[in-house]
């Protein structure tokens, strides 16, 4: 087993580990619930950690890892319609409600 993830944010941990294993990699996750420790042991080691259970998906699973952390690739477009810009991310215009084009 190799480590894939670790963060404090127990929502982001879980979010990567669905995108994971939706790509068919089984996962393994450590320190779930090992916060309620902080004090006793160190605050980083008490971080849950996502492990990939069979070693040869461990590439696949950090390029997952990757692609969810990066920002969405493209630049702000503006609308043809009402002149407002808009975020790359938007497939409709934010103002007027216009599909990109």
């Amino acid at each position: 087993m190799k480590i894939v993830y670790s963060n404090e944010n127990q929502f982001l941990v879980h979010n990567v580990k669905n995108l994971i294993e939706a790509q068919a990699i089984d996962t393994f996750l450590k320190n779930e619930f090992a916060q309620g420790a902080v004090g006793e042991i160190s605050a980083f080691d008490s971080w849950p950690e996502i492990w990939v259970v069979d070693d040869s998906d461990f590439d696949r699973a950090v390029e997952i890892v990757k692609t969810s952390q990066s920002k969405g690739s493209g630049i702000d477009w503006n609308c043809k319609n009402c002149s407002e810009k808009n975020d790359p991310s938007f497939e409709i215009c934010w103002n007027c409600h216009r599909e990109k084009s």
